[in-house]
Parts: C-alpha cells; structure tokens; sequence
C-alpha cells in the first residue's frame, strides 16, 4: 500500500550496518503502528528516503517483502543527501515516501529458471528477488546469482552470498576486475562470468541491474545464447526526483523511470538502450 505521495512518514532506524568504507545499510520500522501493518512492497520497488533540511533520495528496498514489519535500505554515500544518512545512528528518524514504481515480474517466474545478473551496488535492486526466491525456492526451477566488481573492496553482502550458494539449485559467481589478498571467486570482468552461463533459453528468466553498459553488453551475449528479449528485465537509474512521475526529470520519451519502470522488459527499450543521449 503506498502512503500519502506527498507527506513523508517517519520511520525509525532500528540498525545500521556498514558494508564497505562508503555503503552501509539501514533497517526501518514506521513510527505508526497502522502504517507498519499497511505497509507492503515488491521486489524491485522504491522508497523516496528523506532528511529533515537536507533533502531527499531514491533509494531501492532490499529486505525480503515478507519481514515483518520493517524494510532495509542499502546505500552508497555519493552527495550532500547519502552523506548526512550516512552519520546517523540507530535510534534516529528518517521520513519515507513509498513504495514507488514497478517490481520484478515474480508472478510470471514462477516455474522457471532465475538468472539473476549484477554490477556493483547495482546489485541492491535485485537482493529483495534472491530472498523472495530462496526463501519461496520450490516456487522456482534453478537459480544462478552473478555478480561483478571492478575491485574486491566493493563487494558487499559477502556472507550472504556465501549462504545463498549452499542453497539446493542455487549457483552463484562472482568476479572482481582487480583484487587485493584472498578472493575465492573469478578474477575478471563480469562479462566472462556471463559468456560461460549455459541458461535454458526456454525456460529462464533473466533480472538485471548495473552499470547500463554492462547491461546492454549482457543482454546482447544472452541473445546471442537464444534468449528472447522478452526475457530479460533490467532496473534502470535515472534522476528520480519526485517518485510519482511529476516532476520529469526522469522522463525517457512517453516513459517515467520512476512511475513506469524502474523494472523495464527489454523488449520495452532495447530501441533507444546504450544510445547516446538517453
């Protein structure tokens, strides 16, 4: 249920968690009992996280939808906004606005293979999918988790991945441009992880997030593999503002990225993806 578009609610910080020397992530719980109740996301959907005199930022929720009761948010310190949440404590108030936009079509998974493709802290969108999945994993056939850095420092989330990979019919790769000390996984870019996935091109469903070079580069190897671009989702990143498709500044043609996607089929795009200009 989305609250009022316009008013943020309060939510408390019940932990803070540092991931790496510029991300960190933070568990909410809304101050009102009610909202606690009403409140409900999917996978893929948004908050607009908001800083009493500072401003406000998009942000996506990666907890597993089914937590009751609260919601996590990770994020990256890169401006004047992410900064002034990053020097709060536990115990502290932030305001919400959400959840905003279109998630990962789960619905239509169901009963196929999962291929679920990563870069960087663009892997923040699809964590809510892997929980929902592992935690619903009958509900799906295999599930492949591919990850990629450029260094080794960047990855978070290190001991989950660790577990999702004891998970029955679960893979998981990860891969980091460079490294420093003990890296038990693939040395390279992400790309080499993608050219050696053998997806059924009947059955699988490809969740995708990152860098969008990275993005057009994996969806154009996944074709050449066989797949639809019905087949492939992508999160895109654009300059959200307002979250309810108001303000334009995230407008791409006839299409909101805040309103419209951010979860877009490629099919949807794959005309003006990786053009300069959009």
């Amino acid at each position: 249920m989305a609250l009022n578009p316009y008013l943020p609610q309060p939510a408390r910080i019940l932990k803070r968690r540092q991931e790496s020397d510029t991300v960190f992530t933070l568990r909410l719980r809304f101050e009102d009992v009610g909202l606690r109740a009403r409140y409900r996301f999917a996978p893929g959907q948004f908050n607009m996280v908001y800083l009493l005199g500072v401003g406000e930022v998009p942000i996506s929720i990666v907890s597993d939808p089914e937590l009751d009761g609260v919601f996590d948010h990770t994020i990256r310190c890169v401006g004047r906004v992410t900064e002034g949440l990053a020097s709060l404590h536990e115990g502290e108030c932030v305001g919400i606005r959400g959840p905003y936009g279109r998630g990962w079509p789960l619905s239509e998974a169901q009963g196929r293979d999962l291929l679920v493709i990563t870069g960087g802290l663009g892997c923040a969108p699809v964590v809510s999918v892997i929980h929902y999945a592992i935690r619903h994993r009958r509900r799906f056939g295999k599930l492949t988790i591919i990850q990629g850095v450029k260094h080794s420092d960047d990855m978070i989330y290190r001991d989950q991945y660790q577990a999702w990979s004891q998970v029955p019919n679960t893979e998981v790769h990860v891969a980091a441009n460079a490294v420093r000390g003990a890296w038990p996984w693939h040395v390279g870019p992400v790309t080499e992880l993608i050219a050696q996935a053998e997806p059924d091109p009947e059955r699988t469903v490809v969740m995708m997030c990152g860098p969008e070079g990275m993005m057009l580069a994996a969806a154009r190897m996944l074709m050449d593999k066989g797949l639809p671009d019905t087949a492939l989702f992508l999160s895109l990143e654009r300059n959200m503002q307002c979250g309810i498709g108001h303000c334009g500044h995230c407008q791409i043609g006839g299409q909101f990225v805040c309103r419209d996607g951010p979860v877009f089929n490629f099919a949807q795009v794959r005309s003006w993806f990786g053009v300069r200009g959009f």
